[in-house]
């Protein structure tokens, strides 16, 4: 898997939020084997700069850093942030969020696309929260993201693949651009599915942190993309409306 140029063997993204502890971040991430996690800049704020023990923390691990604009309401909130996140944390990556609705978080798509167009001129590799809508995929390819992460659902809802329909048409329409699955993912069936219809990722958070066992589960969720991915290379087989037998009956013995 690619991202900008760089070659990724774990197709598996980890946010480091609302975990117990950092030793159970810690270990999440090694049972997870990811090789990306999403840092929040705001993490880094706040009185004493508390944020930077964190970010030590998160580099001592070697993982690769994206930096995302979680929080964020308009283009100008965005793209301040991620200018910010990139001298902070020395990366051209961003993961871009222009939050247009409360209760479900949903992505302004004119914000978003604007903002992109903005960081794409300014440099920034963009990876940018959207929806499944084909329109809204173009716009954000024109203005020079090369990496689209459609939701499931909403953040943290726990929901699964809301839009099958949708996300099937976005895997056949963009063929060739990295496609990852960003939010509501809550079981690791749901990323098993997403890795089915052909998705090169899936990001998780709130369902690795908030699990009984973030650890256990982290370590689930990374044999599910495993096992989804190995099944979409395997070409499965389509539904059928009919029964099909799997013991040939030709040649079989008729008892009168």
């Amino acid at each position: 898997m690619d991202f900008y140029g760089v070659a990724l063997s774990s197709r598996l993204l980890l946010g480091t939020a609302r975990y117990p502890s950092p030793k159970i971040l810690e270990a999440s991430i090694r049972a997870s084997r990811v090789e990306v996690v999403t840092v929040s800049l705001r993490r880094e704020g706040g009185e004493q700069r508390a944020g930077q023990a964190f970010w030590s923390f998160i580099s001592a691990m070697g993982v690769r850093v994206l930096p995302n604009t979680a929080g964020c309401h308009s283009v100008k909130e965005a793209v301040t942030t991620a200018h910010m996140a990139r001298e902070l944390f020395g990366t051209n990556w961003i993961k871009l969020e222009v939050i247009g609705e409360a209760d479900t978080l949903q992505p302004d798509v004119f914000g978003l696309v604007e903002a992109a167009r903005i960081l794409a001129a300014d440099g920034f590799e963009i990876f940018p929260y959207t929806t499944e809508d084909l329109v809204v995929a173009e716009r954000l390819i024109d203005v020079g993201c090369r990496v689209l992460m459609p939701w499931g659902a909403p953040i943290g809802s726990a929901r699964g693949l809301n839009n099958l329909f949708g996300l099937k048409a976005m895997r056949a329409h963009f063929p060739d651009v990295p496609l990852v699955i960003d939010a509501g993912l809550g079981v690791p069936s749901h990323a098993a599915a997403a890795m089915e219809l052909g998705y090169d990722a899936v990001l998780l958070n709130t369902a690795v942190a908030e699990a009984g066992d973030p650890v256990r589960m982290a370590e689930a969720f990374a044999l599910a993309i495993e096992a989804g991915r190995m099944a979409y290379a395997a070409s499965p087989m389509e539904p059928r409306d009919m029964a099909a037998p799997s013991t040939p009956v030709v040649g079989k013995a008729q008892l009168a």
